[in-house]
């Protein structure tokens, strides 16, 4: 039977702590996008109550939903679209659990605001990179899993837990469409690197990045240059790993020294290398799985927080390769 068939139940939730303006979005945008998602329902709010009708299983998931909602909404101050999303996806995909943590808080910015988690999948690579001194975060575009690693650095660093930060990625085109690039040698690579100036310009002043550019206390270099280094008390990101060899998966994982710490994100399914056999994410994906301190993060379709139909995109491209 589908969960929002009958039996038929009525039910008026009594919104307590948050405000319902907060709750229910402005002209109950937020309301009418709960009740779009579980079909056969039909609501009806009134200053702080909202009343349910449908099917049973429908309307305790619909409970569940904002509950969390008002979690969040006590923790942040505000509910986003995006906590919506996040919180239908987890409630519609695992019915039965109650608490996800969403909106934990990373790190507070020097402009007051915040960064803080907004899917289930970015929730468990925060606790994870808490937990474990190297994690990979596996999953597709969209999921940000690049930014919230560089904002786990700045917080480390903030907090006096490391005393640099090394940001790399591998330029995989090096060996021929690199030299038809203008300009010197830092022209030609910074283009790779990118990604990684426009999440930190987003986290910290832009007198006090480039200070630490100048200083080293933060250094964004092509994976090439890690060969030979020992990274002592670092907070160490490999970017877009699923472009880095087996052996470059092996060199970067070595570099690390005392009090140091690694992210590594990728997405398996942008290889842009001759095989996926090449990949040292894959690779480590096979091999390192189980090693104490090492954990695995895996991101889905449901943790995308970019435009709404980037995950419609990553759908398609997934029935399209399916076997």
């Amino acid at each position: 039977m589908h969960p929002f068939t009958l039996p038929l139940a009525k039910k008026t939730l009594t919104i307590d702590n948050v405000s319902p303006l907060l709750l229910f979005g402005t002209h109950d945008v937020h309301l009418r996008r709960v009740e779009a998602a579980f079909p056969g329902t039909r609501f009806s709010a009134r200053g702080n109550s909202v009343t349910l009708r449908g099917p049973a299983r429908a309307i305790q998931m619909i409970e569940r939903t904002f509950d969390e909602l008002t979690s969040i909404a006590g923790r942040n101050g505000v509910v986003t679209e995006t906590d919506v999303s996040a919180v239908l996806s987890l409630v519609v995909s695992s019915p039965d659990h109650v608490k996800s943590h969403i909106g934990q808080i990373v790190l507070y910015t020097s402009t007051g605001g915040m960064v803080r988690t907004k899917t289930p999948g970015q929730t468990r690579f925060v606790r994870a990179a808490h937990e474990s001194d190297i994690v990979f975060a596996v999953g597709p575009a969209g999921t940000g899993k690049t930014f919230l690693a560089v904002a786990l650095a700045v917080a480390s660093l903030k907090r006096k837990q490391v005393r640099r930060i090394v940001l790399c990625r591998p330029a995989v085109e090096a060996g021929e469409r690199l030299g038809f690039l203008p300009g010197d040698y830092r022209d030609k690579i910074d283009p790779y690197l990118r990604p990684l100036y426009d999440a930190l310009e987003q986290l910290l002043p832009s007198e006090r990045l480039t200070a630490h550019l100048e200083s080293n206390v933060i250094e964004i270099a092509p994976l090439a240059f890690m060969r030979g280094r020992t990274l002592n008390g670092a907070f160490v990101i490999l970017d877009e790993a699923q472009n880095a060899t087996a052996m470059q998966m092996k060199m970067f994982l070595t570099r690390l020294g005392v009090a140091s710490r690694a992210i590594v994100t990728g997405d398996v399914t942008q290889i842009d290398l001759r095989s996926r056999a090449d990949s040292g994410l894959v690779e480590a994906q096979e091999i390192l799985d189980g090693i104490d301190g090492i954990d695995f993060v895996y991101f889905n379709k449901g943790d995308v927080v970019r435009h709404r139909l980037v995950k419609e995109i990553i759908e398609a491209y997934d029935q399209r390769n399916r076997p």
